[in-house]
């Protein structure tokens, strides 16, 4: 596997676990549920999709470069996709979605979106530069 990769994936883990660890506390420390809302499986899906997408972006940066930005964007709408088909349907069923809802799904997707955003960046910087 490649550095870029694995510097990813270690970086996503270590943020998302970090998070999702702190996230954990301060539901304990307000004396709220700590694994309501699908918040595991929303750290893992959002974890997961992010390191997918950043895998396969980085196998077709030479093949696709024009078109990177449009697979990343297809890559987001995926991680909406999975949001309103395995999540949304739970959050919703009292016919609103709350807080601790919208938290357990948006902080884990928000972190992933960021950290996707930065190392696609540098990568494509590295494609643009003659020393590439």
């Amino acid at each position: 596997m490649n550095n870029t990769i694995v510097r990813f994936v270690i970086l996503t883990v270590l943020v998302l676990g970090s998070v999702f660890a702190l996230h954990l506390f301060l539901l304990n420390y307000l004396s709220l549920p700590l694994l309501d809302n699908k918040i595991i499986l929303s750290y893992a899906i959002n974890a997961t999709l992010a390191i997918v997408i950043v895998t396969v972006l980085y196998l077709l940066k030479e093949k696709y470069k024009s078109q990177l930005g449009f697979l990343f964007m297809a890559g987001s709408a995926l991680k909406f996709f999975v949001f309103f088909f395995v999540f949304y349907p739970y959050y919703n069923l009292d016919g609103d979605v709350e807080t601790l809802e919208f938290f357990a799904f948006f902080l884990p997707y928000g972190l992933s979106l960021i950290l996707e955003t930065i190392t696609l960046s540098k990568f494509l910087n590295k494609l643009d530069s003659p020393a590439s």
